[in-house]
Formats: C-alpha cells, structure tokens, sequence
C-alpha cells in the first residue's frame, strides 16, 4: 500500500493546485493545515520544509529511491506527483513539453498577476489606511485580462489547456481563473475560457480538491491580522 504524502496546505489557488492533483491521481494524504493568516508558514518546522514560506509543500515518505523527499513550490509538485504516478503530465514527449510549457506559463503569469490583481483590487483598498491605487489596479486587471485572451485563444484549438488530454496544466490554471470575478474580469468574449472552466469544474476529483479545508478560508477585507501578517509581514 502507498504511505500517505504529507500535505502542507491552506486552500488557497495554490493550494487548490495539489489537492486536486492528490485527488485526481488518488493518492493518499494526510492534511497539515498551515494558517498563513496566523503566520504559521514562518515557523522552523515547517520552513524546513518550504524555505520561501509559502505553502504548499509535500512530504512524500515514499520518495525516489524510497527515500523521504520534502517539495516545495506548487509547480514542481505537480511535476513530481505527474512523474510519481506517471498520470497527467501528457502522454507523448511534445505532449509533455505542452504540458511544461502551460504550467510555467501559469506560474510565471497568471498566477502572480492574477494574485496581483486580487491584491489591489480587493485587499489594498480596505487596508489601513487604505491604498486605493488607480494605477496598479488598471496595471494588474488588463493584464490579467491578457492572459485570459491568451488562454481563451488556446482552448478554441483544444478541449484542454494543453491539447485533447486533461494534465497538471489545467490544475494549475483552474484555480486561478474559476476565481475571475473576483479579478473584475469577463467571460462574454472569452467563451472557450467560459467551456472550459465548466469542464474541469465539473470533475468529482476537482471539486473534492476544491472543497479541503474550505470553511478555513476567511474574508480578508475584513481580516485585519491576517492583512498585518500577509501584507506587512508583521507575523
């Protein structure tokens, strides 16, 4: 029997990332939450594991030569578990380059743009004092908007980010972009962005991905410690 991968984790996008990957692959795992809100990804143990402090991260006890292996970065353990379980990482060599090419695409764009745009359109205007910036919430939401263009012109060609095959580049786009709205963002001239979202939305392993840990996510407009400990890093 597989050991279960230790899962470091706050449902976050990125967080969404590998508990969907844990599902879809069907691997078992025993969840670590981390409280980024409460500065729990700053604490030694869990630094040894992810030095960047940010979650998540894994700890696969049955790693290669079957020896434990700590991973941190979303990207990479997606890499990893495709690797691991030989699923979704694409079933020929271009198709594998594919698949690299979308998850980098999203981890050098979508994701922090994405992120970006949240940040100033949502949080930093409820701070104190608040940071209501024209200029960075224009900078951050056309951006956002560009990749989506991008990726809505991808999947005219495709059923899936990365050709006719479902892979980790779609759980790793997912995330992000099912929260558009959020991102003041529009599906009406994007509708294979809109069909695709749908499609993988509607897979019971994304949805039980999604849903780990949900009641742990908090308003941060509201949240003021948890804006002193993401924002100002006063952990």
């Amino acid at each position: 029997m597989t050991s279960p991968i230790d899962l470091h984790y706050w449902p976050t996008p990125n967080g969404w990332k590998v508990s969907i990957a844990l599902e879809e692959m069907g691997l078992p795992y025993n969840l670590h939450l981390v409280n980024i809100g409460a500065g729990e990804q700053f604490e030694p143990e869990f630094l040894k594991i992810a030095p960047n402090n940010r979650m998540p991260a894994i700890v696969d006890p049955e790693g290669p030569d079957g020896e434990p292996i700590a991973i941190f970065e979303s990207g990479a353990i997606l890499q990893y578990l495709a690797r691991k379980t030989g699923k979704f990482g694409g079933p020929t060599e271009r198709d594998r380059i594919a698949v690299d090419q979308w998850l980098m695409w999203q981890m050098g764009g979508v994701g922090p743009m994405a992120g970006q745009a949240h940040h100033f359109l949502k949080y930093a205007p409820s701070m104190e004092p608040p940071n209501d910036l024209p200029y960075a919430k224009d900078r951050y939401r056309n951006e956002t908007a560009r990749l989506y263009g991008v990726l809505d012109r991808q999947l005219a060609k495709n059923e899936y980010v990365a050709g006719d095959f479902y892979s980790i580049a779609d759980m790793a786009i997912w995330p992000w972009a099912s929260l558009w709205e959020g991102q003041q963002q529009t599906l009406d001239d994007k509708p294979n962005l809109a069909r695709w979202l749908d499609l993988v939305g509607n897979r019971p392993s994304v949805q039980k991905g999604r849903a780990v840990a949900a009641e742990k996510r908090s308003n941060l407009q509201k949240d003021k410690k948890a804006q002193d400990v993401l924002f100002k890093g006063k952990a």
